[in-house]
């Protein structure tokens, strides 16, 4: 065997409801992948993916470089209302806004889930940063005695326009710093974008997941160091790109995406195409979206998540429910939404079970060969006829659905449920590459790491050139600082919108840049 680059290697790990993936990749090269249980505890189905792809790897630990781990931890503790945390949501910006009070458009299971405590005062700023009305020192008193005497243990700190100037979120942090110092605070400036709902929303329940996060990063370190390794680790977030353990504490939310996008990462990697429509099948749906440059197409509008909605960076997913759990109607007219899920080893027909599933007309039409095949040799030739059709019709609708142009975008099928798409789409062709069911640990192990901005600016008295060069300079510098290699560094993402309906000549800039980590060349 040819000797392997000492700490050049690397692995990346997706977390997932079902199955924790795991590959250990040099270059562009796949040295080994697995699926392992994912356990209730996290760190023993980690620990348990590790070992087994080191092993089969045939590596030693101390060759490996970084891991790279994609979770869904922090977006199930939102749908499912767990491990939250009470947080105070502190709006600054009265009188303007005063209708539409923090958490207003928040389902109210939620809302109480993390206490619903909410605060409106004085302060934020114009469009252009200037004050809208000076903050409210002796409000935010009161309410930190309120704090304190409900035993809240977060904050979320926002203000009217704090991404153009977030001087008065900072000072009012400061204050409340002061007064309360074990308290965790969340400022919406380092979140989400301008618009206040929404932005604000993201603010709090990146609060309410801090304590969570702290475990589950801590859960990964020990998985990690249990394993052997001493090399780093990051983690991916909604955009395809790194964090470092530490933004993770503080910024959880920043991951609630990291599943879809690591497997559109995964399949730009694999096939080498940048542009196409990617469907990832598990075993409950399918979510497909659009490669554009290699990156997943970034939703343009807000983003439900739980039920609350966010214009953090998010991909544009559309899920649909078919996958390989679900299951078939007796004449085969209708397959999915109800999946057995995570238990179709043990209730699908091909492994024992009594539930006709997708994955058992796949079996039964020849498409794949999984689990037993002589248990499904009884179905119906009719009915095996239908349901593909059934599941092809489905899947082909969403396609459709996310297509933006006539062009004959290629398709490419990946995760666990990728036998389940036909060779053609329509006029679109769908192409399986190698190690597609674990896409997405691919699409951690090759992650980037990137800087955004995304802000007004009042171009009085300087060119549309000038904003847009400052805007890509210091997207660069947020790149370098979280640990990017500034000749990698490569604008992805270029976006300017004049806003006819703020006086004076405002125009929101956005831009995006992506470099390779340091280390890892």
């Amino acid at each position: 065997m040819t000797p392997k680059s000492v700490n050049r290697l690397r692995i990346g790990i997706d977390v997932g409801g079902t199955n924790t993936d795991a590959v250990v990749m040099e270059g562009r090269q796949v040295l080994a992948a697995v699926k392992a249980p994912t356990t209730s505890d996290v760190t023993s189905g980690i620990q348990d993916a590790l070992e087994r792809v080191i092993a089969q790897a045939q590596v030693s630990h101390s060759q490996i470089g970084h891991v790279m781990i994609g979770t869904t931890h922090f977006t199930n503790a939102i749908v499912e209302r767990k491990n939250l945390s009470e947080v105070a949501a502190i709006r600054l910006g009265l009188p303007a806004a005063a209708c539409l009070p923090p958490m207003v458009d928040w389902p109210t299971d939620l809302r109480a889930a993390i206490g619903g405590h909410r605060y409106m005062l004085k302060g934020g700023f114009e469009y252009d940063g200037r004050v809208l009305s000076e903050l409210d020192v002796d409000g935010l008193a009161e309410i930190a005695k309120e704090i304190s005497k409900k035993g809240i243990g977060a904050a979320a700190i926002t203000s009217i326009f704090g991404p153009v100037n977030d001087d008065m979120e900072r000072r009012a942090r400061d204050i409340l710093q002061s007064l309360l110092p074990g308290l965790d605070i969340v400022l919406s400036s380092q979140i989400g974008r301008i618009g206040l709902l929404e932005r604000e929303s993201a603010a709090i329940m990146n609060a309410a997941l801090l304590d969570l996060a702290n475990s589950t990063i801590s859960a990964f370190e020990g998985a990690i160091s249990t394993s052997g390794l001493t090399c780093g680790f990051s983690i991916t977030q909604n955009d395809g790109t790194l964090m470092e353990a530490d933004m993770v504490r503080r910024y959880p939310v920043m991951t609630f995406a990291s599943g879809p996008t690591n497997s559109l990462r995964g399949a730009t990697f694999l096939t080498n195409l940048r542009n196409a429509i990617v469907v990832d099948v598990g075993g409950t749906t399918s979510d497909i979206g659009i490669l554009a440059e290699g990156f997943p197409r970034q939703a343009s509008s807000t983003v439900d998540i739980g039920g609350v909605r966010t214009n953090f960076r998010m991909p544009d997913i559309l899920a649909i429910g078919v996958g390989g759990g679900s299951i078939v109607a007796a004449d085969g007219t209708q397959v999915g939404p109800v999946s057995v899920g995570h238990k179709i080893a043990s209730e699908a027909m091909v492994f024992g079970g009594t539930a006709l599933t997708a994955t058992d007309v796949a079996v039964g039409s020849g498409v794949t060969n999984i689990g037993a095949p002589s248990r499904v040799t009884n179905l119906q030739p009719d009915l095996l006829k239908t349901a593909l059709h059934t599941i092809h019709q489905q899947i082909e609708r969403g396609v459709d659905r996310c297509r933006v142009s006539a062009d004959p975008l290629p398709v490419i099928a990946v995760g666990g449920g990728a036998f389940l798409l036909p060779d053609q789409l329509g006029d679109l062709e769908v192409i399986r590459p190698e190690n597609a069911s674990v896409a997405n640990a691919v699409g951690a192990a090759i992650a980037q790491v990137s800087g955004e901005v995304d802000r007004i600016f009042n171009l009085e008295g300087a060119t549309r050139e000038t904003a847009m060069a400052a805007a890509e300079d210091e997207a660069r510098n947020r790149a370098i600082q979280a640990g990017a290699i500034p000749q990698s560094i490569e604008v992805v993402e270029r976006e300017d919108v004049p806003l006819a309906y703020l006086p004076g000549n405002a125009t929101r800039i956005r831009v995006r840049v992506v470099g390779d980590m340091e280390g890892l060349l």
